[in-house]
């Protein structure tokens, strides 16, 4: 079994793999959901990250879908206490940005989706520039004290704007943020150098990767960008296939070296290279199905050498 690591000041603790509530009600069903949740939790994982806009993008979805399944899973299931939940606001089409009314309103209603009396971990999911920061920080730290939420959350802020927003906290004595969710993968490695890496190790905060297998480039999905076009390539696979560049082939035969001679598939050693860098607790994937999940799940058992760490990010430099 895994080991599992504490978010940053908090008292909550996890193991290596997030599991992506963002397919939950959109190309995952109701029962297709349950089964993966069902499977996530049977082989180790116990955080469960999802947002009240999930999956509002899809067609004949408001937003609010993946909250409401995950919340029926915890009540069919009674296993609440074996899971972290963790939940965004900002985005909902009826709740968006960080003003404290919207806060308070869209908290509620993520509660109730979810038929939990507490939130985990609270993500301001984007930043709201037309929120003063003091105010957005004032309410998560009441929402806190309310006993709504345990942990306060950032994704999607620059390295300036999580500084500044720590900086208010202490301030203010206000609760301060544990986590950090930012785009950060094999070919998207950013995060290394903008700052945010920085920020992170600075303020101790506990870092969850979202698009960590680069919309499936890096579960080694996509290596011909004509026969993905020609079969009438999904947007997702549209966007992945830019990655088959140079760099990103490099990538794909470190990846497919490591993989066979560890007898794991793709996606296993890409997850497990991105849990074993610094700063990151976990790094957040989705599955449509138990198939899917299962190479998900390996990444928990897998540690690559410090040779295999390094090959792969000299591939992907």
């Amino acid at each position: 079994m895994s080991t599992r690591t504490r978010i940053g000041s908090s008292d909550l603790e996890v193991s290596g793999l997030a599991l992506g509530g963002n397919v939950f009600g959109w190309t995952a069903d109701h029962e297709t959901a349950f089964g993966v949740l069902d499977a996530f939790v049977a082989g180790g994982g116990d955080l469960i990250d999802t947002a009240d806009v999930y999956p509002a993008w899809a067609q004949g979805r408001s937003g609010g879908e993946s909250e409401t399944i995950i919340g029926e899973w915890l009540a069919a299931r009674g296993n609440r206490d074996r899971v972290v939940i963790a939940t965004k606001v900002a985005s909902h089409p009826e709740f968006k940005g960080l003003g404290p009314h919207n806060v308070r309103d869209a908290v509620d209603a993520s509660l109730e989706r979810l038929g939990i009396d507490r939130i985990d971990l609270y993500y301001a999911h984007y930043d709201d520039p037309a929120t003063p920061l003091e105010k957005a920080v004032a309410v998560f730290s009441e929402l806190v004290d309310a006993g709504k939420v345990r942990a306060i959350g950032l994704s999607n802020f620059t390295p300036e704007r999580v500084t500044a927003w720590c900086d208010v906290a202490r301030a203010g004595g206000y609760h301060a943020p544990v986590a950090l969710q930012p785009h950060y993968n094999l070919v998207e490695r950013g995060y290394e150098r903008n700052g945010l890496r920085d920020v992170a190790e600075r303020e101790g905060l506990g870092v969850f990767p979202y698009y960590s297998l680069a919309e499936g480039f890096l579960a080694g999905k996509y290596r011909d960008a004509e026969a993905a076009v020609a079969a009438g390539a999904s947007e997702r696979a549209e966007d992945a296939v830019r990655y088959l560049n140079t760099r990103g082939r490099q990538v794909l035969a470190a990846l497919d070296e490591i993989a066979a001679a560890r007898g794991v598939e793709v996606a296993t050693v890409s997850l497990a290279w991105l849990r074993q860098q610094p700063t990151v607790v976990a790094p957040i994937a989705s599955a449509r199905d138990t198939e899917q999940l299962a190479g998900l799940l390996a990444s928990l058992e897998l540690e690559l050498s410090a040779d295999e760490l390094n090959a792969l990010a000299e591939a992907s430099a």
